[in-house]
């Protein structure tokens, strides 16, 4: 025990005289959780729509009145010329088009059809169909108030109406932050384990120090410990600090338990110091250890449902996240900051990790050469 200390010391002071690792260390969580929280986000807010207005009526005014006080879209106003409107599109000036017919007003007191044009910029899938979505519930708010409220249409004549109210659960208020700082959390905490441990012993061989290492007596699983521990522990205080920036500039809820989210981490972290451990047994210079990192950690980052839905992902996709550690890290730490989850209810990804981090660990330290 004495000798995995003495190891464990020396490592901290190894780590803290490197200037590479202390802005990572202390920097990178505040930059990652301040800009990549705001960054990388999916909400669709402010974006420009034209709306041509030709009928020039009331219920037309009513229309863009609504447009106005919605908080996902920005009108712009213009005249009806077409060659304008696809020039608009076309210089990404507008992501959407709405023209409103002449006639509109009438057609909808008399009962007639009405058509609506939509043109949308659908270069961005994803936007395209968000705003295809705003729009068809603004348009049917209003028609539902037009004709009930303020058209001489009797109410009992209309088709009966389902109410529906809906209560989002973990996320009551929709908050893209609070769904994205989790995962912004696992991508750190990925980078401590994985990036930092690899480049931690490759710089050793580099410098020579592992061969003076490597001739002493201490075995090799002290040496292997003594390399884990540290960045086990700075992976904890990291996830601590991540935290704590989110609870207070973001007003992140936490709904489980401290001890279970920490208990999922050290799993976790186990799991990704054995994959930074097995990277430096094959790569000889940091470079070739920086390229394979970046290589795999591409990879399991997008493919962990990080950004994107694992859902939507094809069947092959998702077969292959069943060794992806970053996937259930990323389930896990979702579930136990919004949802309250246990152990119990993550038994698998717990199971997965654990699975993972054994058959890693024992490849990594198979893979060791020590000379005594």
């Amino acid at each position: 025990m004495r000798t995995v200390l003495i190891i464990l010391r020396k490592e901290f002071k190894q780590i803290f005289r490197d200037r590479m690792m202390i802005p990572i260390i202390f920097f990178m969580p505040f930059v990652q959780t301040l800009i990549l929280v705001y960054a990388a986000t999916l909400e669709l807010k402010n974006t420009n729509i034209t709306i041509v207005d030709i009928d020039h009526s009331d219920f037309s005014r009513h229309l863009i009145a609504k447009f106005n006080a919605s908080p996902f879209f920005k009108v712009n106003y213009q005249e009806y010329n077409y060659s304008l409107i696809e020039d608009d599109i076309l210089k990404d000036e507008t992501k959407s088009v709405l023209i409103i017919p002449a006639n509109f007003e009438k057609d909808i007191r008399s009962g007639a059809p009405v058509n609506l044009q939509m043109n949308i910029n659908a270069i961005d899938g994803q936007s395209a169909g968000l705003i295809n979505i705003y729009v068809n519930q603004i348009l049917s708010g209003f028609i539902k108030e037009e004709l009930v409220e303020k058209t001489a249409i009797n109410p009992g004549l209309l088709p009966a109406s389902i109410n529906v109210k809906s209560r989002y659960w973990y996320n009551e208020e929709l908050n893209f932050k609070h769904f994205m700082l989790p995962g912004i959390l696992v991508i750190l905490i990925s980078m401590i384990s994985i990036f930092l441990t690899s480049l931690n012993l490759v710089k050793e061989k580099e410098r020579g120090t592992i061969e003076q290492i490597n001739v002493t007596p201490i075995h090799k699983w002290q040496f292997l410990i003594g390399k884990m521990l540290p960045f086990m522990i700075i992976g904890i205080f990291e996830l601590t600090l991540g935290l704590s920036i989110g609870m207070l500039l973001f007003n992140l809820p936490f709904a489980g338990s401290v001890l279970t989210l920490f208990v999922f981490t050290l799993i976790y972290l186990f799991a990704g110091i054995g994959m930074g451990l097995l990277i430096s047994d094959f790569a000889a210079t940091q470079q070739q250890a920086m390229f394979t990192i970046f290589f795999f950690f591409l990879i399991i980052i997008l493919m962990s449902g990080i950004f994107t839905s694992v859902e939507s992902m094809p069947d092959w996709a998702q077969s292959v996240n069943k060794v992806n550690p970053v996937y259930y890290f990323m389930r896990i730490l979702r579930s136990v900051i919004l949802k309250g989850s246990t152990i119990s209810d993550l038994l698998n990804e717990f199971i997965a990790l654990i699975i993972f981090g054994i058959t890693v660990m024992s490849f990594a330290v198979w893979r060791y050469r020590k000379t005594v």
